[in-house]
């Protein structure tokens, strides 16, 4: 009997380790294929063009060492970061709760859809010279325009998640008289969390690029002002920094939240 068991909890937990062995290797693959374009980046800049044009992995690793030893790194992105994250959040506590609510409302909902549609279609980068206007060169405005990158995300999927929920299904709970928080835990937010975290992985590029606009019109730090002023003076070593920088960030932040929605599967 013991060797049974015994048996059992190995073949249990061969899939876990199945599991872990896949994540790693797709993890190896995944850098594989990035060492490998960067090396054909290194070869092409020192064989087949100026790398004035396009810089070098190499002088861009150089540039990250010096920026990291004087700091400048970690004031910019920081600063960054915290204007894209809280446009972020600030999207998500709006753009939920209105979502719901002319969801509920469908009479509302198709009153102020064409309103909200010309207000969605709108670029966002004409808004920036106003919001720099209405609320300086500080980090407010570049947390507004992050914000109004990313709230009509979240509205339209929250509205669309609570559309596919059947019917039938809220009238056999509430048959059952199932109360209100038991719908809203059982039904509505199993419903609903996958397109919630579905905008956050739009919204996570999309903040970055509002905070990004609203430092290039008016900043005095910041990646998209270190960007700006390496371009400037033509200094395409720094452009390439701020924007790997950038692109680090955008993967680090979908690697958290694909890690949040593996939990939440479960959880469903």
């Amino acid at each position: 009997m013991t060797e049974s068991m015994s048996m059992g909890e190995e073949m249990a937990a061969r899939p876990a380790r199945r599991r872990s062995l896949g994540i790693s290797r797709t993890g190896l693959e995944q850098a594989g294929l990035i060492l490998i374009l960067l090396g054909l980046w290194e070869i092409a800049s020192r064989t087949l063009f100026n790398p004035f044009w396009s810089s070098r992995p190499s002088l861009i690793a150089v540039r990250l060492w010096d920026l990291a030893k004087s700091g400048d790194l970690w004031m910019h992105t920081g600063t960054t970061l915290q204007e894209a994250a809280a446009g972020l959040l600030l999207a998500a506590l709006v753009g939920i709760p209105v979502g719901i609510a002319l969801a509920r409302a469908p009479h509302i909902a198709k009153m102020v859809d064409p309103l909200m549609m010309g207000l969605y279609g709108l670029p966002r980068v004409a808004l920036a010279p106003l919001f720099i206007l209405w609320f300086g060169i500080g980090l407010f405005s570049k947390i507004m325009m992050a914000f109004t990158m990313v709230v009509f995300i979240f509205i339209l999927n929250v509205m669309e998640g609570i559309r596919t929920i059947d019917p039938d299904h809220l009238d056999l709970m509430k048959s059952m008289r199932a109360g209100r928080f038991y719908l809203v835990w059982r039904v509505l937010l199993p419903a609903v969390v996958p397109w919630i975290l579905a905008s956050f992985r739009i919204g996570v590029g999309l903040a970055l690029i509002g905070a990004v606009v609203g430092e290039l019109i008016g900043a005095n730090r910041g990646l998209g002002w270190y960007v700006e002023s390496c371009g400037g003076q033509l200094d395409t070593t720094g452009v390439f920094t701020g924007l790997i920088i950038l692109m680090m960030l955008a993967m680090l932040a979908n690697q958290l939240i694909g890690f949040v929605e593996r939990r939440v599967i479960r959880w469903r």
